[in-house]
């Protein structure tokens, strides 16, 4: 029998489930497998978890309901007993947004998996979100994806509905030369490859460009306030010093960082500002380039850090974004969703451990890649030859 929060809950997610039928699909909808018992989706605020969720339950043939857990009705009751009252109603998809927000999470989902053998739970949560860390052992049970923000390929599909397919860095590599003309004589990639870089990241961008900017400040306070400070337990104290952190460094990225002046600036110790800059490259607000991708305590010092998108550089950096890191971060962006990338002994970029990156504008030369094996130039130019590729076209990898 249904209770009237049942009610009110049932008919928000059949409401919600209506709005999302027109949208395009994000690249990661297509690479899920959807047969999993249990999935976990990991993502930035605004990289378009909810409606990915939607899109999935607006077209299961399962008896479903989304579920928000941020919702006030799981602040005094718990998940299991509620998804037991769906059950007996014959629901058995349960797709349940936000999960970090939810006290009892992992116990929950845990027992969920465990007790119900013919139902499937699609969870979202916070890219901070560490499975491993919960309070039962989900890394067994559940599959695990993360969804980044848009590529300059999807910005293109959602903006201007062209239909482009992503390609492989094998792709790039060696049919730049064909690939890049081709997109050139359809679309007019530098004009938009600029619109990109300032307001293409989140998928938000299609509500309002004009708002843009606050929409992303938002998202920002809030993921440290509600996501970062509640699962990391910081104290008040350490948030304040966490957003000075990330104002020091928006204001000189890309950075190489001095641990022990920046201690000294923010009056915390060492060992604080290096778990701080961590907690902030999980979150996805920075982007820590490191000599090694694997293995790496976060007490070691990055090698550089970025802001882990342009759109940021310009939310920080309006009037005054610096073209050079526009570039490279755009470009650690791009590669880092679907590649390792790490910092090489030369050249500004090491990918999957075999490939090294310059990037630059349109003079730089091949003179700082000469005798570098699998070394290329990743410029800002519209079309290019042999090692020297377009920047934009990396944008086209997922």
């Amino acid at each position: 029998m249904k209770n009237y929060f049942m009610e009110v809950l049932i008919k928000k997610s059949e409401r919600k489930a209506k709005s999302v039928k027109e949208k395009q699909k994000r690249y990661l909808y297509h690479q899920i497998d959807w047969t999993q018992k249990l999935i976990l989706i990991l993502g930035y605020r605004g990289s378009g978890k909810t409606t990915l969720l939607l899109q999935y339950l607006s077209t299961s043939d399962k008896k479903g309901i989304y579920l928000s857990l941020d919702d006030f009705y799981f602040e005094t009751h718990r998940l299991v007993a509620f998804v037991n009252e769906l059950y007996e109603l014959g629901y058995r998809l349960f797709l349940l947004d936000e999960v970090h927000r939810y006290a009892f999470w992992s116990k929950d989902l845990k027992q969920l998996y465990d007790d119900y053998d013919d139902i499937q739970v699609i969870a979202t949560g916070s890219s901070i979100l560490d499975i491993s860390r919960g309070n039962a052992d989900l890394s067994r049970r559940a599959s695990v994806y993360h969804l980044h923000g848009l590529s300059f390929r999807e910005y293109l599909n959602f903006q201007y509905r062209t239909d482009l397919s992503s390609f492989t860095l094998n792709d790039i590599l060696t049919k730049h030369h064909a690939l890049a003309p081709e997109l050139l004589d359809s679309i007019p990639v530098q004009s938009y490859f600029q619109d990109y870089l300032k307001f293409g990241y989140f998928p938000f961008f299609l509500e309002s460009k004009i708002g843009y900017s606050q929409k992303l400040l938002e998202t920002i306070q809030l993921a440290i306030d509600t996501d970062i400070a509640p699962f990391e337990e910081l104290q008040h104290s350490t948030v304040r010093t966490l957003k000075k952190l990330l104002f020091v460094l928006s204001e000189s990225v890309p950075f190489t960082p001095n641990i022990n002046k920046l201690a000294e600036k923010l009056e915390t110790p060492r060992n604080t500002v290096l778990r701080l800059l961590d907690i902030l490259d999980q979150a996805q607000i920075l982007k820590l380039l490191r000599s090694a991708t694997k293995g790496i305590s976060y007490l070691q010092k990055p090698d550089k850090i970025y802001l882990q998108n342009p759109n940021f550089i310009y939310l920080f950096s309006p009037t005054m974004a610096n073209v050079g890191n526009l570039r490279e971060t755009f470009f650690i962006n791009q590669l880092s969703a679907v590649h390792h990338v790490s910092s090489p002994k030369f050249g500004d970029f090491m990918v999957d451990d075999a490939y090294v990156f310059e990037v630059g504008g349109a003079s730089k030369t091949t003179d700082q890649i000469q005798g570098i094996p699998n070394a290329y130039l990743a410029l800002d130019i519209d079309s290019g030859n042999g090692k020297r590729i377009p920047l934009w076209l990396f944008g086209m990898l997922y």
